[in-house]
């Protein structure tokens, strides 16, 4: 059986004009199998320690088709660098950032998340999408 994954990686590409390669599938598995939110000069040096060649350009690109055909999600942190994590099965979540240790903590929260709904319907909307990013910091010792 074809991993429904890599079927929608050829279909993405063949749509944008791509070749599938290895290399372009590297950098699809090094994003999917990671829980960590990288940014591309990362996601590039582990494909490359892993014997792997590919160039940075080819890795970059590929990160932006991934990113606009919604396979990929990218965080903007505040630091400048973006960071990516899949998306292809991946249920709703949150972030906080902690802008001591960098560390970004994925949560969900049902109550928040009915909170921005009736806010938006209060309004007149409905939500279609949101990013929430929450900015913290540990609690003083």
């Amino acid at each position: 059986m074809v991993d429904k994954s890599l079927k929608v990686l050829k279909d993405i590409l063949r749509k944008e004009g791509l070749r599938f390669t290895s290399q372009r599938q590297s950098v699809w598995d090094e994003i999917r199998g990671s829980h960590e939110h990288r940014d591309a000069e990362d996601i590039y040096m582990c494909i490359r320690n892993n014997d792997v060649r590919v160039s940075r350009a080819t890795v970059y690109r590929t990160i932006d088709v991934l990113v606009k055909n919604r396979l990929v999600r990218k965080m903007e942190v505040g630091d400048g660098r973006s960071r990516y994590e899949p998306r292809l099965d991946d249920e709703h979540h949150d972030h906080m950032i902690c802008e001591e240790t960098g560390d970004i903590i994925e949560f969900f929260n049902e109550e928040l998340e009915n909170l921005q709904e009736k806010i938006a319907n209060d309004h007149g909307y409905t939500v279609v999408r949101h990013v929430h990013q929450l900015f913290v910091k540990p609690f003083p010792e």
